[in-house]
């Protein structure tokens, strides 16, 4: 059974706020250095771990930079909307866009993800 996800962050408390407010997620436990966030009481979690000597990965990938080592991909029905409210919460928009049915944005840590427009 898949428990969840861990992801480093240099302020895993306000990471998890992010998330937790982005996708209406409850912050579920939090502690020095840990908070957690799951869609439901028993899971799927994800993780925040406070990483001592963060990098932030670069987006779009550059040689001898952090590379994003994973990121998170929302499907969502308004792709204008959605970067718009993850912006106001404090996500950039990645300069480089690699299609048009895509967004990729930048979490207050550093780590990209995308919100992908449901053509389905």
């Amino acid at each position: 059974m898949w428990w969840g996800t861990a992801v480093e962050a240099p302020d895993p408390a306000a990471l998890a706020r992010f998330y937790s407010t982005l996708l209406g997620w409850p912050v579920v436990h939090e502690e020095p250095g840990t908070a957690v966030v799951a869609t439901a009481p028993e899971g799927p979690f994800v993780v925040f771990q406070q990483a001592t000597g963060y990098r932030p990965p670069v987006w779009p990938p550059a040689d001898g930079d952090q590379r994003p080592m994973m990121h998170f991909d929302f499907q969502v029905a308004d792709l204008d909307a959605a970067v718009a409210e993850a912006v106001a919460e404090g996500a950039k928009l990645a300069d480089h866009q690699p299609q048009d049915n895509v967004r990729v944005l930048i979490d207050p840590a550093g780590h990209p993800f995308c919100v992908v427009r449901d053509d389905g």
